[in-house]
């Protein structure tokens, strides 16, 4: 699977680097019975879900952190975050490692989806503008609606569902616990 996500990001950007103007891919997944999607370049890669170290006191959204070849990784439920239940843990869970721009640089964070799905080209005219009411998540969290072959598949804007404060909490909490454990 991360084999996929490679190969997608070095073709986008290839075609980007050229100033092409055609289709962009998303990595799609299933979450709470809705299909999403998130633009390749910010999907690092996809592991299985497991070892999730919780932390105290953190909003209900923060599932915990995950060691990722020696880097502290904290992961978000998406679920919770678009204020419904948590996910609940299956064989096809995933967690998807994607790479945020903040203040202080680049920040991992491993987002828990149900199921990842496929890698999709939407083209650019296929996409709509998010709507700006009846969606079960805030606009805000919404970059547009890709139309897949007759269905919508909806494109989060992954920046947005963090907010830059909820970032650099997260990126604080990778940097104690990396220097905590650097120190035992």
């Amino acid at each position: 699977m991360t084999q996929i996500v490679a190969s997608g990001k070095q073709a986008v950007s290839a075609k980007q680097a050229a100033g092409d103007d055609s289709p962009q891919q998303y990595l799609t997944f299933s979450l709470g019975g809705e299909v999403f999607a998130l633009g390749i370049l910010n999907v690092k890669e996809i592991i299985e879900f497991g070892n999730v170290t919780e932390i105290p006191m953190m909003p209900a959204f923060i599932r915990g952190v995950i060691n990722l070849r020696g880097a502290v990784v904290p992961v978000i439920d998406l679920s919770a975050r678009f204020g419904g239940k948590a996910s609940t843990i299956s064989r096809r869970t995933c967690i998807v490692i994607v790479e945020l721009e903040s203040e202080d640089g680049k920040q991992d964070l491993g987002v828990i989806v149900d199921a990842v799905n496929e890698v999709l080209e939407i083209p650019r005219t296929e996409i709509e503008p998010p709507p700006s009411f009846g969606a079960k998540i805030r606009a805000d969290f919404i970059k547009g609606m890709g139309k897949v072959e007759g269905r919508f598949v909806i494109i989060l804007n992954i920046e947005r569902v963090l907010s830059t404060e909820e970032i650099a909490m997260l990126a604080r909490i990778g940097d104690d616990d990396g220097s905590t454990a650097n120190a035992e």
